[in-house]
């Protein structure tokens, strides 16, 4: 008898022990418990893949090489490969900024039977639109799909073959950056390229804000790299601000922007961070590696059978950050809020693919 209650009160002991130590251990466990699912799903995702002996071949196209773009399709990569690991191999294509030649890689994709395309840029999306109806296609570094692929009314979900994710800050707030810093300018030069529907669209409703907010707004079209240079010079005339949206044309010749912006003494604001390092003052934007990572997730959610592509709806950049480039802003004079962040001391975000 002694004994069945000398293990009975040490039984209770035990138990009372546990009770206590189960509040401390079960938020470490939780967050320990949602770190593990993540790497689990990615680690089964993989073997799965490995033990059928399946493997994936994916296209990428490209549009042209340039900051933003290269760290999209970098995250694309990584995340795609953090999810499928060997099983997965890509054919990866540039472009240099010619639409025709995305539509011959799209082409050479179709050819190959690759098992899903990646189309970096609008242009290399509209190729991939028209050049297949059945392989998987996710855009990147996209503004407006339902401008992009002619859909009017868009809902977020293309569909049909397509979907992805998009690269666009919200407009209205583009343009309270140019009231915050500059409230006392008068006119806005909205410099884009023509040839870019998804420009003309950016500069359309950041217009109709900033008119809103009192401005006077000027178009400044290009049609492309050559005619630059004078297109924005007589923006810089004519201007107290300039805007420039995430248009791939001036992301490839910040240089030119800059030359002539920066000595005439007239501020650019840009859409992205990767024209507003090369030759803007400030900028509201995302981390296009994130978005990047955020495709390929649903690239690996439709190769492995998880997720059909005419199901998934468009996805959207998580947070945006003012941004600016102290080395603009200091040779313009121009005093940057405390709540923005300088360009220059922000280092590459490589996130836990999770």
């Amino acid at each position: 008898m002694k004994k069945a209650l000398s293990i009975l009160t040490v039984g209770c002991l035990a138990v009372s022990l546990a009770a206590c130590g189960s509040t401390a251990a079960s938020s470490a466990a939780s967050a320990a418990d949602s770190t593990a699912s993540s790497a689990a799903e990615s680690t089964a995702a993989s073997d799965t893949a490995a033990a059928d002996g399946q493997t994936y071949k994916v296209g990428i196209c490209q549009l042209v090489q340039h900051v933003a773009l290269d760290a999209a399709t970098q995250g694309f990569k990584d995340a795609l490969t953090e999810q499928l690991g060997d099983a997965v191999t890509f054919e990866e294509k540039n472009a240099q900024g010619d639409s025709n030649t995305c539509s011959t890689i799209i082409n050479g994709f179709v050819s190959d039977n690759v098992d899903l395309i990646l189309a970096n840029a609008t242009p290399a999306l509209q190729a991939a639109q028209a050049g297949t109806n059945t392989i998987p296609v996710l855009g990147t570094s996209v503004t407006e799909y339902g401008v992009a692929l002619g859909i009017d009314d868009f809902d977020g979900l293309v569909g049909t073959n397509i979907s992805g994710t998009s690269d666009l800050a919200p407009l209205d707030e583009q343009a309270g950056i140019i009231k915050e810093l500059f409230p006392d300018a008068k006119t806005v030069g909205l410099l884009y390229c023509s040839a870019e529907a998804n420009s003309q669209y950016q500069v359309d409703t950041v217009k109709a804000s900033l008119e809103e907010l009192g401005y006077t707004c000027e178009y400044y079209a290009f049609s492309d790299s050559n005619d630059l240079a004078t297109v924005c010079q007589s923006a810089a005339d004519a201007s107290d601000v300039i805007y420039v949206p995430t248009d791939n044309t001036v992301a490839n010749n910040t240089e030119i922007v800059n030359n002539i912006c920066q000595p005439a003494g007239v501020p650019v604001v840009a859409g992205e961070e990767g024209i507003m390092s090369g030759c803007g003052v400030a900028t509201l934007s995302i981390s296009y590696y994130d978005l990047g990572v955020a495709t390929g997730k649903m690239a690996a959610k439709i190769l492995t059978g998880e997720s059909k592509v005419e199901e998934m709806p468009i996805e959207y950049a998580p947070k945006f950050t003012k941004e600016y480039n102290p080395t603009i802003a200091e040779a313009l004079g121009i005093t940057i809020p405390d709540d923005y962040v300088a360009y220059e001391a922000k280092q590459p975000e490589r996130p836990a693919l999770i």
